[in-house]
Protein backbone atom coordinates (compact mmCIF):
# COMPACT_ATOMS: atom_id res chain seq x y z
CA UNK A 1 0.00 0.00 0.00
CA UNK A 2 2.81 2.69 0.88
CA UNK A 3 4.50 1.62 -2.56
CA UNK A 4 1.50 2.65 -4.29
CA UNK A 5 1.10 5.87 -2.37
CA UNK A 6 4.94 6.70 -2.91
CA UNK A 7 4.35 5.96 -6.55
CA UNK A 8 1.34 8.10 -6.68
CA UNK A 9 3.02 11.10 -5.33
CA UNK A 10 5.95 10.64 -7.87
CA UNK A 11 3.18 10.51 -10.25
CA UNK A 12 2.23 14.34 -9.42
CA UNK A 13 5.80 15.50 -9.48
CA UNK A 14 6.39 14.54 -12.52
CA UNK A 15 3.02 15.70 -14.19
CA UNK A 16 2.83 18.70 -12.25
CA UNK A 17 5.60 21.63 -12.16
CA UNK A 18 3.82 23.46 -9.05
CA UNK A 19 4.59 20.81 -6.87
CA UNK A 20 7.28 20.96 -4.54
CA UNK A 21 7.54 19.28 -1.59
CA UNK A 22 6.03 15.63 -0.71
CA UNK A 23 4.28 17.23 2.34
CA UNK A 24 2.80 19.78 0.12
CA UNK A 25 1.85 16.87 -2.28
CA UNK A 26 0.07 14.72 0.39
CA UNK A 27 -2.11 17.80 2.48
CA UNK A 28 -2.89 19.66 -0.93
CA UNK A 29 -3.79 17.21 -3.99
CA UNK A 30 -7.42 16.28 -3.58
CA UNK A 31 -7.36 14.13 -6.57
CA UNK A 32 -4.51 11.91 -4.87
CA UNK A 33 -6.63 12.02 -1.69
CA UNK A 34 -9.75 11.13 -4.53
CA UNK A 35 -8.32 8.52 -5.88
CA UNK A 36 -7.08 6.91 -2.14
CA UNK A 37 -10.35 6.99 -1.00
CA UNK A 38 -11.48 5.05 -4.09
CA UNK A 39 -9.53 2.06 -3.65
CA UNK A 40 -10.77 1.34 -0.19
CA UNK A 41 -14.23 2.06 -1.63
CA UNK A 42 -13.11 -0.21 -4.43
CA UNK A 43 -12.25 -3.09 -2.24
CA UNK A 44 -15.50 -2.89 -0.34
CA UNK A 45 -17.81 -2.49 -3.62
CA UNK A 46 -15.95 -5.91 -4.62
CA UNK A 47 -16.43 -7.50 -1.47
CA UNK A 48 -20.20 -6.59 -2.29
CA UNK A 49 -20.72 -3.87 1.05
CA UNK A 50 -22.21 -1.78 -1.47
CA UNK A 51 -23.96 0.49 0.84
CA UNK A 52 -20.11 0.94 2.86
CA UNK A 53 -18.36 1.90 -0.42
CA UNK A 54 -20.97 4.04 -1.85
CA UNK A 55 -20.98 6.24 1.57
CA UNK A 56 -17.23 6.34 1.20
CA UNK A 57 -17.32 7.49 -2.22
CA UNK A 58 -20.02 10.30 -1.43
CA UNK A 59 -18.06 11.30 1.11
CA UNK A 60 -15.09 11.39 -1.16
CA UNK A 61 -16.92 13.64 -3.32
CA UNK A 62 -17.32 16.03 -0.10
CA UNK A 63 -14.34 16.20 0.78
CA UNK A 64 -12.66 16.82 -2.50
CA UNK A 65 -15.31 17.78 -5.03
CA UNK A 66 -14.29 14.48 -7.46
CA UNK A 67 -17.14 11.82 -7.77
CA UNK A 68 -15.30 8.65 -8.44
CA UNK A 69 -17.67 5.41 -8.71
CA UNK A 70 -16.67 2.88 -6.15
CA UNK A 71 -16.97 -0.07 -9.20
CA UNK A 72 -14.98 2.05 -11.50
CA UNK A 73 -11.67 0.61 -12.25
CA UNK A 74 -8.34 2.84 -11.93
CA UNK A 75 -4.51 1.99 -12.97
CA UNK A 76 -1.50 2.41 -11.48
CA UNK A 77 -0.53 6.63 -11.56
CA UNK A 78 -3.26 7.75 -12.61
CA UNK A 79 -3.37 11.46 -11.71
CA UNK A 80 -6.86 14.13 -11.33
CA UNK A 81 -5.43 17.84 -11.75
CA UNK A 82 -7.32 20.07 -9.85
CA UNK A 83 -10.00 17.65 -9.83
CA UNK A 84 -13.20 19.95 -8.71
CA UNK A 85 -16.54 18.71 -10.88
CA UNK A 86 -14.93 15.17 -12.38
CA UNK A 87 -17.10 12.59 -12.41
CA UNK A 88 -15.98 9.20 -13.24
CA UNK A 89 -18.82 6.08 -13.75
CA UNK A 90 -19.22 2.85 -12.55
CA UNK A 91 -18.22 0.91 -15.00
CA UNK A 92 -15.39 3.08 -16.67
CA UNK A 93 -11.94 1.55 -16.49
CA UNK A 94 -8.94 3.68 -16.50
CA UNK A 95 -4.92 2.30 -17.33
CA UNK A 96 -1.60 3.48 -16.20
CA UNK A 97 -0.14 6.69 -16.36
CA UNK A 98 -4.04 8.36 -17.39
CA UNK A 99 -4.29 12.63 -16.62
CA UNK A 100 -7.47 13.72 -16.24
CA UNK A 101 -8.18 17.32 -15.56
CA UNK A 102 -10.86 19.47 -13.76
CA UNK A 103 -14.24 18.91 -14.58
CA UNK A 104 -13.94 15.89 -16.35
CA UNK A 105 -16.99 13.51 -17.16
CA UNK A 106 -16.75 9.46 -18.03
CA UNK A 107 -20.18 8.96 -18.38
CA UNK A 108 -22.82 6.40 -19.75
CA UNK A 109 -25.15 7.47 -22.65
CA UNK A 110 -27.75 4.50 -21.79
CA UNK A 111 -29.80 3.40 -18.46
CA UNK A 112 -29.46 0.10 -19.34
CA UNK A 113 -27.17 -2.40 -17.15
CA UNK A 114 -24.01 -3.37 -18.48
CA UNK A 115 -20.59 -1.83 -19.54
CA UNK A 116 -22.17 1.95 -20.30
CA UNK A 117 -18.54 3.96 -19.32
CA UNK A 118 -15.16 4.99 -21.40
CA UNK A 119 -12.34 2.83 -20.90
CA UNK A 120 -9.26 4.79 -21.37
CA UNK A 121 -5.92 3.19 -22.24
CA UNK A 122 -2.43 4.11 -21.01
CA UNK A 123 -0.88 7.45 -21.12
CA UNK A 124 -4.46 9.08 -22.39
CA UNK A 125 -4.75 12.90 -21.01
CA UNK A 126 -8.19 14.40 -20.94
CA UNK A 127 -8.28 18.46 -20.82
CA UNK A 128 -10.32 20.22 -18.62
CA UNK A 129 -14.40 20.32 -19.15
CA UNK A 130 -14.06 17.88 -21.53
CA UNK A 131 -16.84 14.69 -21.47
CA UNK A 132 -15.94 10.81 -23.10
CA UNK A 133 -19.45 9.14 -22.90
CA UNK A 134 -20.22 5.66 -23.30
CA UNK A 135 -19.07 2.13 -23.64
CA UNK A 136 -16.20 3.78 -26.03
CA UNK A 137 -12.66 2.84 -25.93
CA UNK A 138 -9.96 6.06 -25.51
CA UNK A 139 -6.80 3.49 -26.69
CA UNK A 140 -2.81 4.12 -25.85
CA UNK A 141 -1.44 7.40 -25.52
CA UNK A 142 -4.84 9.35 -27.04
CA UNK A 143 -5.67 13.30 -26.14
CA UNK A 144 -9.02 15.18 -25.45
CA UNK A 145 -8.92 18.94 -25.66
CA UNK A 146 -10.61 21.19 -23.22
CA UNK A 147 -14.46 21.07 -23.65
CA UNK A 148 -14.64 18.58 -26.63
CA UNK A 149 -17.59 15.65 -26.05
CA UNK A 150 -16.01 12.63 -26.88
CA UNK A 151 -18.90 9.94 -28.20
CA UNK A 152 -16.71 7.52 -30.52
CA UNK A 153 -13.66 5.33 -30.31
CA UNK A 154 -10.26 6.85 -30.17
CA UNK A 155 -7.27 5.54 -31.89
CA UNK A 156 -4.16 5.29 -30.60
CA UNK A 157 -2.11 8.70 -30.42
CA UNK A 158 -4.95 10.51 -31.89
CA UNK A 159 -6.13 14.51 -30.44
CA UNK A 160 -9.40 14.81 -30.36
CA UNK A 161 -11.11 18.22 -30.01
CA UNK A 162 -14.68 19.56 -30.53
CA UNK A 163 -18.47 18.91 -30.17
CA UNK A 164 -18.85 16.01 -31.20
CA UNK A 165 -15.18 15.32 -30.95
CA UNK A 166 -13.00 14.74 -34.46
CA UNK A 167 -9.72 13.60 -34.54
CA UNK A 168 -6.83 16.51 -35.77
CA UNK A 169 -3.77 14.92 -35.02
CA UNK A 170 -3.26 11.20 -35.70
CA UNK A 171 1.20 10.86 -35.35
CA UNK A 172 1.41 8.31 -38.47
CA UNK A 173 3.84 8.50 -40.90
CA UNK A 174 1.37 9.35 -43.20
CA UNK A 175 0.56 12.45 -42.25
CA UNK A 176 3.79 13.67 -42.02
CA UNK A 177 4.36 12.47 -45.27
CA UNK A 178 1.36 14.22 -47.01
CA UNK A 179 2.55 17.80 -45.21
CA UNK A 180 5.98 17.54 -46.55
CA UNK A 181 4.31 16.42 -49.79
CA UNK A 182 1.67 19.94 -49.17
CA UNK A 183 4.70 21.89 -48.37
CA UNK A 184 6.69 21.43 -51.50
CA UNK A 185 3.74 22.37 -53.75
CA UNK A 186 3.15 25.80 -51.70
CA UNK A 187 6.43 26.88 -52.54
CA UNK A 188 6.58 25.25 -55.93
CA UNK A 189 3.50 27.97 -56.12
CA UNK A 190 4.80 30.83 -54.95
CA UNK A 191 3.61 30.81 -51.41
CA UNK A 192 3.47 29.50 -47.91
CA UNK A 193 0.14 28.05 -47.21
CA UNK A 194 -0.15 29.64 -43.75
CA UNK A 195 -1.00 27.43 -41.01
CA UNK A 196 -1.03 24.15 -42.69
CA UNK A 197 0.48 22.24 -40.46
CA UNK A 198 -0.06 18.52 -39.07
CA UNK A 199 -0.51 19.51 -36.02
CA UNK A 200 -3.16 22.39 -37.00
CA UNK A 201 -6.64 21.71 -36.12
CA UNK A 202 -7.74 25.14 -38.01
CA UNK A 203 -10.50 23.59 -40.43
CA UNK A 204 -9.78 26.68 -42.77
CA UNK A 205 -5.97 25.59 -42.68
CA UNK A 206 -6.86 22.06 -43.79
CA UNK A 207 -9.20 23.28 -46.52
CA UNK A 208 -5.93 25.06 -48.00
CA UNK A 209 -4.36 22.12 -47.71
CA UNK A 210 -6.64 19.96 -49.72
CA UNK A 211 -6.65 22.67 -52.37
CA UNK A 212 -3.33 22.78 -52.88
CA UNK A 213 -3.38 19.17 -53.58
CA UNK A 214 -5.93 19.79 -55.96
CA UNK A 215 -4.48 22.27 -57.92
CA UNK A 216 -1.62 20.08 -57.96
CA UNK A 217 -2.86 17.18 -59.56
CA UNK A 218 -4.57 19.35 -62.28
CA UNK A 219 -1.07 20.81 -63.13
CA UNK A 220 0.40 17.68 -63.37
CA UNK A 221 -2.59 16.33 -65.82
CA UNK A 222 -2.32 19.43 -67.76
CA UNK A 223 1.30 18.98 -68.12
CA UNK A 224 0.86 15.35 -69.40
CA UNK A 225 -1.95 16.69 -71.49
CA UNK A 226 0.72 19.11 -73.33
CA UNK A 227 3.22 16.62 -74.28
CA UNK A 228 1.15 13.90 -75.61
CA UNK A 229 -0.43 16.98 -78.04
CA UNK A 230 2.82 18.43 -78.83
CA UNK A 231 4.16 14.77 -79.53
CA UNK A 232 1.55 14.44 -82.12
CA UNK A 233 2.59 17.68 -83.48
CA UNK A 234 0.48 20.51 -81.70
CA UNK A 235 2.40 23.64 -80.04
CA UNK A 236 0.83 24.18 -76.77
CA UNK A 237 1.72 25.08 -73.31
CA UNK A 238 4.59 27.31 -74.85
CA UNK A 239 4.35 29.70 -71.54
CA UNK A 240 5.17 28.47 -68.05
CA UNK A 241 2.49 29.27 -65.62
CA UNK A 242 2.15 32.86 -63.88
CA UNK A 243 3.64 32.38 -59.96
CA UNK A 244 1.45 33.34 -57.04
CA UNK A 245 2.21 35.10 -54.17
CA UNK A 246 0.39 36.42 -51.40
CA UNK A 247 -0.01 39.94 -52.62
CA UNK A 248 -2.41 38.63 -55.34
CA UNK A 249 -4.73 37.92 -52.63
CA UNK A 250 -4.53 41.20 -50.87
CA UNK A 251 -6.86 43.93 -50.74
CA UNK A 252 -4.60 46.61 -51.33
CA UNK A 253 -6.51 49.91 -49.57
CA UNK A 254 -7.17 48.01 -46.48
CA UNK A 255 -3.45 47.39 -46.17
CA UNK A 256 -3.05 51.14 -46.27
CA UNK A 257 -5.92 51.65 -44.32
CA UNK A 258 -4.04 49.83 -41.64
CA UNK A 259 -0.37 50.79 -41.94
CA UNK A 260 -1.62 54.47 -41.48
CA UNK A 261 -3.87 53.47 -38.81
CA UNK A 262 -0.27 51.87 -37.03
CA UNK A 263 1.75 55.10 -38.24
CA UNK A 264 -0.72 57.20 -36.27
CA UNK A 265 -0.48 55.04 -32.94
CA UNK A 266 3.09 54.87 -33.73
CA UNK A 267 5.21 56.35 -36.17
CA UNK A 268 8.16 53.75 -35.02
CA UNK A 269 6.37 50.50 -36.04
Amino acid sequence: MFERIKEDIQSVFHRDPAARTTFEVLTNYPGLHAIWLHRIAHKLWKSNWLWLARSISTFSRWLTGIEIHPGATLGRRFFIDHGMGVVIGETAEIGNDVTLYHSVTLGGTSWNGGKRHPTLEDNVVVGAGAKVLGPITMHKGAKVGSNSVVVKDVPENATVIGIPGRIVVQKQQKDQDKHQRRDKIARKYGFDAYAVAPDNPDPVANAIGVMLDHVHLIDTKVEEMCKEINKMGGSVCGDSLPSINLDNFQDSDLVDDFQKEKDAFDPSI
